[in-house]
């Protein structure tokens, strides 16, 4: 089970995909020797970038419809 639980994550953003999208890509960071953001006893990536999205040091945001254009 996932500690914090999903609710919990998905108040940090609206959009599970992004979310997902964004932990993907933190967790990969990681896998290749980016340093952690925050101080934890995890050593599991996914587990890493999830409490840095919930501690507030990775954010994410839906892009403006008129910037893609």
């Amino acid at each position: 089970m996932l500690n914090p639980s999903f609710d919990h994550v998905m108040s940090e953003g609206d959009s599970r995909y992004a979310l997902v999208m964004v932990t993907a890509k933190r967790a990969r960071q990681l896998i290749e020797g980016a340093e952690p953001l925050i101080e934890t006893e995890s050593k599991k990536a996914v587990t890493i970038a999830i409490e840095e999205i919930v501690a507030g040091k990775v954010k994410f945001q839906n892009p403006n419809i008129d910037s893609i254009k």
